[in-house]
């Protein structure tokens, strides 16, 4: 019988990435021990693994995801544009992760495209610094970040003014002692603030009531371990154990009187946060719009943003697509154990408020002294030397002289998401007008044959708008998931064509729902 050799984290590491010739941090082994992919063993004052079980892991995983892809997505798949071996940190380098936003595609992939600096797998150069790059659909702006870092100049077009004001405040300059300073006094003031004195300690009992529940009957990562090789009914035991710790939660609501929120509200804001949260929120932007200075006062807006979007009464499988309140505690598919819905706001507004401050500081070393300009519009119809003129007299010269020298964008996929909707709660705080009329190929309008032939006609429009502002010689780089088949006629329409196709494995996705897709990047040129 093989004897178990015992390997601390350091020395998992270490093998891991002999094993598999590739780095794998000590992150990624306690990442597969906290989540049961392998067993934990006590050493001590150490976290030990199996090398036995970690070879075990990595066998059935090991190129199983490459072969597995192209036996299901086809053989014509451009490995290299997955970036399969980035970790999540990389994709969300410095201000990427300043906000979340769905449909957004990681910074590497245009940076393969638009970066002018040669490798051993990829010859053409398309872009250079100091070209002028423009993104119609410019979403969070992942575009004009990393062309900025590039030092080309960039366009970002997006029909959202809450979109733009992300992408704005990615890029905007800072004074970074009074921003501290600003921060600062936002978050002790939120921290000071009580609109339930009874939120404390009813948190506090909830807490430790579920913690040694947790323990006695969702140990971790024990738990997790025996779900994964199929030693529990996950299901059984989950739908059992939820009902039992439901009469707790019950009890301690009733005991402190806590105020959930109203089912019925047709507002966002009434309908998915409960009571206290939702005077906290009203109490933070009050903070916020008392700041003078504009750049901070639109930080610490989307800082607000991206606190109450954790902060939602939702499940956290669901945080990203909502389907009812959840105001009592739950089974959690994610956690693998009884989870419970915020009461308070204070705790994610700290931990956001340091992370963007960080992120910002981080991304204003590497930022250029390029040009960029935001314009929340229908790219459609906007005129854009009109508009960028009205914001930057110098880099209006520039863009008359040279003009824009290509696209890289991704269009919104065909019946898939509603841009404004998924960020409604910040429309109903800040007071933005939306524009969901506007919007191309929304999930609303599904996906059947009138609404494929309404996309095909709007991004057609799109792009024949944007080609009276490009350079004779310019290069177009559409990413999308073409299902239907739909982009061959977009280029047709817009008087381009189709020069090459990259296709790429999705991978690495943090959805409930990981299914396997591909999509294609589109190289477009003059037709003539």
């Amino acid at each position: 019988m093989q004897q178990t050799k015992l390997l601390t984290i350091k020395e998992a590491s270490q093998w891991a990435s002999d094993f598999l010739k590739r780095d794998v941090s000590e992150s990624n082994i306690s990442y597969l021990v906290q989540y049961g992919k392998v067993r934990k063993h006590n050493g001590g004052n150490s976290v030990l693994v199996d090398m036995g079980d970690l070879k075990q892991y990595y066998d059935s995983y090991r190129g199983w995801r490459e072969i597995n892809y192209k036996k299901r997505l086809g053989n014509n798949l451009n490995w290299a544009l997955s970036f399969d071996h980035l970790r999540e940190k990389d994709t969300t380098k410095h201000v990427h992760r300043l906000h979340p936003y769905k449909g957004k595609f990681i910074p590497q992939l245009v940076q393969y495209f638009i970066d002018d600096h040669t490798d051993d797998f990829k010859k053409d150069i398309y872009f250079k610094a100091g070209d002028i790059l423009l993104d119609p659909f410019s979403g969070s702006g992942t575009t004009l970040v990393q062309a900025h870092e590039m030092g080309m100049h960039s366009i970002g077009i997006d029909i959202s003014h809450f979109n733009c004001m992300i992408t704005e405040t990615k890029l905007l300059p800072y004074n970074f002692n009074l921003l501290d300073d600003e921060v600062k006094k936002v978050k002790q003031a939120i921290a000071n603030y009580e609109a339930d004195s009874k939120i404390s300690a009813f948190e506090n009992e909830l807490l430790m009531r579920m913690a040694d529940f947790n323990n006695k009957y969702f140990p971790s990562p024990e738990f997790k371990y025996k779900v994964q090789r199929g030693q529990i009914d996950e299901n059984k035991h989950a739908a059992e154990k939820e009902k039992e710790f439901l009469k707790v939660y019950n009890d301690l609501v009733k005991k402190y009187g806590i105020e959930l929120n109203h089912f019925s509200a047709q507002n966002f804001l009434d309908k998915w946060y409960i009571k206290n949260v939702r005077r906290e929120i009203d109490f933070a932007f009050e903070q916020i719009k008392k700041i003078k200075d504009v750049k901070n006062k639109k930080i610490l807006a989307v800082i607000l943003s991206r606190t109450i979007r954790s902060c939602r009464a939702t499940t956290h499988s669901d945080l990203a697509t909502l389907k009812e309140p959840q105001v009592t505690t739950y089974y959690c598919w994610k956690h693998k154990k009884i989870c419970k819905p915020l009461f308070s706001i204070k705790e994610w507004f700290d931990r956001y408020a340091v992370d963007t401050v960080y992120r910002l500081k981080t991304f204003a070393k590497l930022k250029t002294d390029s040009y960029y300009s935001v314009l929340p519009a229908d790219s459609r119809t906007v005129d854009i030397f009109k508009e960028v003129e009205k914001r930057n007299k110098k880099f209006h010269e520039i863009l008359k002289k040279q003009k824009i020298n290509g696209i890289f964008t991704s269009p919104p996929y065909v019946g898939q998401i509603d841009y404004h909707e998924q960020h409604a709660y910040a429309y109903d705080l800040f007071g933005f007008e939306r524009r969901d009329e506007l919007e191309i190929g929304p999930l609303y309008k599904g996906q059947g044959a009138e609404a494929r032939a309404s996309y095909v006609e709007g991004i057609s429009k799109v792009l024949l708008n944007c080609r009276k502002f490009l350079a004779n010689d310019f290069d177009v780089f559409l990413v999308a998931n073409d299902k239907y088949n739909l982009y061959p006629a977009i280029a047709e329409q817009s008087g381009m064509k189709i020069i090459n196709q990259f296709r790429r494995p999705v991978l690495n996705r943090t959805e409930r729902d990981k299914s396997p897709y591909s999509e294609i990047i589109f190289h477009l040129k003059n037709e003539k």
